[in-house]
């Protein structure tokens, strides 16, 4: 006789009235809106493209989109999960609306110029608010504030506008993003998102110069024609040290840390520095790396053609074991270099800094999974506004972490982490004095971490 037993509880399961929340947790992005005044901001933006007597507004739609894809939707018809409820989300428009208003306003390419000044001011608003943990606390040419740019592959599975073959034999788009890096101390934030076909060029210095542009534009204080100057580091790999990028950071006196292609006869100028010259390398601790050195090439390099003030430091290391040899290495030993104009500091710590350029690998990642890794839209414009979608999603979660997740390591917590402890925690809606209130369930793991951080996002400032 075959035996019923489980292992689990036999519930029994059914359907029915009930004041259970799902997604209780996404209410820490809804705070997280406000504490930023982003729904003011965003409101004000985008006033020219309200219709009169219309019921949903640019600026809700498009927060209830961003709040979707922070949620873990990766198309329009996901904002179904913030319509099933009103109690914590408010009136969500339906999918034919949602559908016409992206159609709207992608028409008008001056919508991206408003959500990104939106976002600006609201940026703004959060770094003030987060006083000794914002990014731009105490920053000198020392300890800059640094930009990540880094350029990825978005596959497109039907034929969408100026979806291409890509360089790696693939079909769809190559976008070209630019973070805040938080350090170890955080997710980063979204500062430039350049939607391309997948043919674009990896060493286009126009692209490159527009994100800059565009992630100078979403810090605060920055005003158009004024150069930032040294506390901010631009920092990529080779593909962004060209003439015209590298010319241009310096005129805006800007620094920077570049991956650098060497010449052709890098093996007869390694032969050149004497073996005392070379540095030991440091590791992600900074502690001192074994089988890896550092060394400065500037004096062996023809650099008469570049920028004054270039630097090249060059790092051989000992391949991993199983690691094939490239062309390029030299004497068993695998050479990497890179372009800065930071006159001082030591080899090997100026070298640790620019090899933290890998971050931004971390970061795309992250904006795949908030919705980058599939584009759902058909017409290209319409999928730039996708694309802002992603930073605003980006945005609220790399804010709400700042903001109310400070002092804990869910700070550095990536979305699929987040999803499973915070958002969807179990909750209850309850009124109550005339009030409305969010019971979120005491036996959650992770229930006391979810309320402090409410309570820090609608802490009076």
């Amino acid at each position: 006789m075959k035996s019923t037993a489980t292992i689990y509880p036999p519930v029994r399961v059914e359907s029915g009235p009930c004041k259970a929340v799902g997604q209780a947790g996404g209410v820490l992005l809804t705070k997280t809106v406000a504490a930023a005044g982003l729904d003011t901001a965003l409101a004000e933006a985008l006033g020219p493209w309200q219709q009169p007597l219309a019921t949903h507004t640019p600026h809700k739609i498009l927060l209830d989109l961003a709040v979707m894809l922070a949620l873990g939707g990766d198309c329009l018809a996901d904002l179904a999960l913030l319509r099933s409820e009103p109690g914590v989300y408010g009136l969500v428009a339906s999918d034919p609306t949602v559908s016409r208003m992206i159609s709207r306003l992608a028409t008008d390419p001056e919508v991206l110029t408003a959500i990104h000044r939106a976002r600006a001011i609201a940026r703004a608003r959060v770094w003030d608010r987060a006083g000794t943990a914002a990014p731009n606390h105490q920053i000198s040419a020392q300890q800059p504030l640094i930009i990540d740019l880094d350029a990825t592959l978005v596959t497109a599975h039907s034929e969408k506008e100026e979806a291409a073959a890509t360089y790696k034999r693939g079909f769809g788009f190559h976008p070209l993003c630019a973070f805040v890096d938080h350090g170890q101390t955080g997710t980063g934030e979204p500062v430039g998102l350049l939607l391309r076909a997948g043919n674009a060029g990896s060493n286009t210095a126009a692209d490159h110069l527009t994100v800059l542009r565009h992630a100078l534009a979403q810090l605060p204080g920055y005003r158009p024609g004024v150069r930032p100057g040294r506390k901010i580091l631009i920092r990529t790999d080779a593909a962004g040290c060209t003439h015209d990028v590298v010319a241009w950071l310096s005129r805006q006196r800007l620094s920077y840390s570049l991956g650098f292609t060497l010449p052709f006869h890098t093996a007869e100028l390694l032969e050149k520095i004497p073996a005392n010259v070379w540095t030991p390398a440091l590791d992600a601790d900074g502690e001192i790396r074994d089988g890896a050195w550092v060394a400065e090439l500037t004096g062996l390099l023809d650099l008469s053609k570049w920028p004054a003030g270039m630097r090249v430091i060059a790092r051989k290391e000992r391949p991993h074991p199983g690691a094939q040899l490239r062309l390029t290495d030299v004497d068993g030993h695998r050479i990497t270099a890179f372009a800065t104009n930071t006159p001082r500091g030591q080899l090997p710590a100026l070298e640790l800094r620019h090899r933290r350029r890998a971050r931004a690998e971390d970061r795309i990642r992250i904006a795949k999974d908030t919705g980058l890794t599939n584009l759902p839209l058909h017409g290209f414009a319409a999928n730039q506004l996708w694309c802002a979608l992603v930073e605003l999603a980006l945005d609220l979660t790399a804010w709400c972490q700042l903001l109310a997740l400070t002092d804990h390591q869910a700070r550095r917590w990536e979305p699929k982490r987040l999803r499973l402890r915070l958002f969807t925690i179990p909750a209850v809606l309850i009124h109550h004095g005339r009030r409305v209130w969010l019971r979120i369930a005491d036996h959650a793991r992770w229930a006391n971490l979810a309320t402090t951080a409410v309570e820090r996002l609608t802490a009076p400032t």
